[in-house]
Formats: structure tokens, sequence, C-alpha cells
């Protein structure tokens, strides 16, 4: 009964929220030295671990669930009784949620993780939380950018990631003293965090805890018959690491009057030492590294994002031989294809990529293979999805395909030549031995010009082939 008394925050009864530099992306420390059983703990709430499910050292990407013994095909893996994850309770009228819902309120929905962030810091203040054996397991630090040097920062080189580490950094900034406002004439009772002070680094904290770990599954039935969807931490199961080609799934039991509603399950059989992998999602490296702290190899989803912008256009086209007048003034038809594309107008879409599944988005593609043209009735035969397509062939004529592709090539010598070092530079750099940070911004940089190199040589094969298609009389 005396550790009843602990419930109530004080100024003495608190967990410390303070946080750490990140000396090691593989190795990262726990919150604490000796942490509760996290299986132990599962079970001990009604859920159920497969018994060859353990945890071990992954050399790459830190803690990871392990097989340790062969594991059938079709095999529940980690099932989660419905009480266990962590969900952030927008239906809660206790004093600290009276405050950390107002909280939450003044997070931008893009950036829900701190919404969820604000509960896990919460818990983690308390000396008495239900979730302590799951939180004590966590990371002390993360390899995320936010928590990147100013210097490595700009290692980076990638300007639309730039700009995304910048947003977060000044959120967190902004937030801090948002936080600092509404705590700081709280009695001790109704402090959420313990009567702690909370800075900009522990919010970084707790929201790269929950951008690396959380999934969004489904929460409450709405009157429509839908459900709400929630983002979710899931002790044990969110240890599994990440692969494209992943060896189990999680799956969510819909029936309400079922306790156990998170299931994790076997996709193929795993044989004894495999690690127990997940897809977290079809993503470029902009997104592991900005939400997960690691950068994918050879990622096939990995592209590059440029401003559609007319005087570019006119640069590249000029870069390839190719010259157009079009890019900068188009025809009034092909203006109004543009505006179609949503690359023109009064709020247009001026992002495009290369790279990635597309190897050339179907806006851009679509927009070179019309501005190259000046056949306004050849054009106007294709439908939108034709000339957006890749996989259509020259559908504007041999000449104009080869003309858009020579385009494309120069654009991606443009963007090759806004990096200040070459992967050669980069390569030597890693063999030097540097920080865990310095270390995953040389590797972004590096796949990003990996990337523009790949479709370089993809289209300049295409060229080939189409040239030598062309006849003697083309």
């Amino acid at each position: 009964m005396a550790a009843a008394k602990l419930l109530i925050p004080t100024l003495s009864h608190f967990r410390p929220l303070t946080c750490a530099v990140a000396v090691s992306a593989s190795n990262p420390a726990r919150l604490v030295p000796h942490p509760p059983d996290l299986l132990k703990w599962i079970k001990r709430e009604g859920g159920f671990v497969h018994e060859a499910v353990t945890i071990t050292q992954d050399t790459t990407y830190g803690l990871g669930l392990v097989a340790s013994g062969g594991i059938p095909k079709g095999s529940d893996l980690i099932v989660l009784p419905e009480h266990v994850p962590l969900k952030f309770q927008s239906d809660k009228d206790d004093g600290a949620d009276s405050v950390s819902l107002p909280l939450s309120n003044r997070v931008p929905e893009e950036l829900w993780a701190m919404k969820l962030g604000l509960k896990l810091l919460q818990e983690r203040a308390k000396v008495v939380s239900f979730w302590w054996p799951y939180i004590s397991n966590l990371p002390e630090t993360y390899t995320v950018p936010i928590f990147f040097s100013g210097e490595d920062i700009k290692n980076l080189q990638y300007a639309p990631l730039l700009y995304q580490v910048n947003k977060r950094c000044r959120f967190l900034l902004e937030f801090e003293q948002e936080v600092k406002n509404v705590l700081k004439n709280l009695k001790p009772s109704e402090h959420p965090f313990g009567g702690q002070d909370v800075d900009a680094s522990s919010l970084g904290w707790a929201m790269s805890a929950v951008s690396s770990r959380a999934f969004r599954l489904y929460g409450k039935k709405l009157p429509n018959g839908t459900h709400s969807d929630i983002p979710m931490m899931l002790p044990l199961i969110d240890m599994c690491n990440h692969s494209f080609n992943p060896n189990a799934r999680i799956l969510q039991e819909q029936d309400a009057g079922n306790p156990k509603m998170l299931i994790k399950a076997a996709e193929r059989e795993i044989k004894q030492s495999d690690p127990l992998l997940l897809n977290y999602g079809c993503l470029s490296n902009d997104f592991f590294l900005l939400d997960y702290g690691f950068v994918i190899p050879s990622n096939p989803y990995d592209h590059i994002e440029l401003k559609y912008d007319g005087a570019l256009m006119d640069a590249a086209s000029m870069a390839a031989g190719v010259s157009s007048p079009n890019f900068s003034s188009p025809a009034p038809w092909q203006q109004e294809i543009l505006f179609q594309l949503n690359l023109d107008g009064e709020v247009p879409n001026l992002k495009v990529t290369i790279g990635g599944a597309e190897l050339v988005e179907g806006r851009l593609l679509a927009a070179l293979r019309v501005l190259l043209s000046n056949d306004r009735e050849m054009v106007q035969r294709y439908d939108l999805s034709v000339l957006k397509s890749l996989s259509a062939e020259g559908p504007l004529g041999v000449a104009n395909e080869v003309a858009a592709f020579r385009t494309i090539i120069a654009l991606c010598v443009i963007a090759l030549g806004h990096f200040p070092t070459k992967i050669m530079d980069d390569e030597s750099l890693l063999k030097q031995g540097v920080s865990v940070s310095t270390e995953l911004a040389i590797q972004f940089r590096m796949q990003k010009k990996s990337v523009i190199i790949d479709v370089m040589r993809d289209l300049t094969k295409r060229v080939k082939l189409l040239l030598s298609k062309e006849t003697p009389t083309a």
C-alpha cells in the first residue's frame, strides 16, 4: 500500500527526463542499465510470446528480435492484450491529462508523433507507471537528425531533408516555450511530468521514440462504421527491425469482445537465428533517417526531389542539346495540360521526383513530352495516363522521347552538381572513421547521389535502345 502514495506526482518523486548524446547507432544504451524483463511483463499481463522469440543485440540496428529455434509458417509470434499498447487517451479527464491534452492540440497533425510523445514522457516521469517495464527498455538516445550537430545537418547536403530537419528543430524549440508557459503555474499535484522541467531535448527524445516505434492502427469504432486511425506503441513487437522482405506482419483483430487485439504472425517459416523482420513501409531514405535514424543502402524507393521550374527545364534542355522555348513560355494548349498535371495554376504542386519505383515521376515525364512537342493534334490523341507512363514507349515519337530522356539526364547532372562532394570523397571520409551522426549524414548523401546516377544510367540505355530502333529514313 505504501507504493500507492507515489502515484501522486511530486517534486521529489519522479524519474528524470534528461537525455544523452548518441555514441553508437548499433548499440544504444537503454534508459536504465538493467531494465525489467519485457517478455515476462507481457506474459504476466495476459499476452503471448512464442517460446522461440528472444531479444538480441543487432549489429546494424541495435536491439532486435531473433528466433532461438525454428518457427513454422503461420505461427503466432506475439499477442498483446488490448490494454498493453501505449496510446494517447484523449477522452480521459484526470488532472494530468487535462494539461497534456490541450498541449497535444497545439501540435500540428504532420508531427503526430509528438502527441503520443507527450503521453510517453508523462509515463516516463512517473515513479509508478504501468508501462515502466516497456519504457525502461527504450533507447536512451536516437540517431535521428534533430539530434545532429549543426555541422552534420549541413553534411546531409540535400535541401529537402535540411528543410524538414530545421522545421522539426524549430518546432521543438517553440513547443518547449509553450510547454513551459503552460506548466509554470501548476500545483505539483497537477503537473503531468512530476514537476520536472521539460525542454526541447526531452521533447525530441519522446517524439523520436514514437516516430521510430509507433504503428498507426485501428482505434475506436466511429458512428459511420469505420474505425479511427491512431498511433500506438506496441511493446516487444516494436523491437522487430525493418526489411523490404519481411518474415512477419502485424494483424489486428476487429472483434471487440476479444481483449487480445494485436497479433503478429509469421509470413513464412523462420529458421533458427533468423531475425524477426517487419516492413516499416515503402519509404525513401528521407523518412527512414528522419523518423527511424538509419539509411537503407540501395533503397528501391529512394528518390530525389526537384522543383518544376521553367528556367531550370530550359537550362537542362539546352545542356542536353534539345533546346525548346516552350518551358518558360508554353503555348496555351500546353499550359492547359500543365494545369491538369497540377504544375501550373494558382496553387500548383511543383515538387517532382526522380528515382524510386517510378524512375521518373509521371507528371514530370508528361510535362516534358508535351512541352517538347509542337504537334498539338498528336498530343491530344493520348490520355494523360499514357503520357505519364514510362512503359508507354515514345507515344509522341522517338525524337520526342529521346529529347525528353536527355532533358531528364541533364536535370540529373544539374542535381548532382548541387552536392559539394563526390561519392569517392564520401567513401574516403568514411574510411577515416567518423562519429555516428557524421557517418549517417555521409551515407544518406551517398545514397542520394547513387539514385541520380542510377537514373542517368537507366535513361541512357533507353536512349540508345530508342536510337537503335530508328529507321534510316527517320
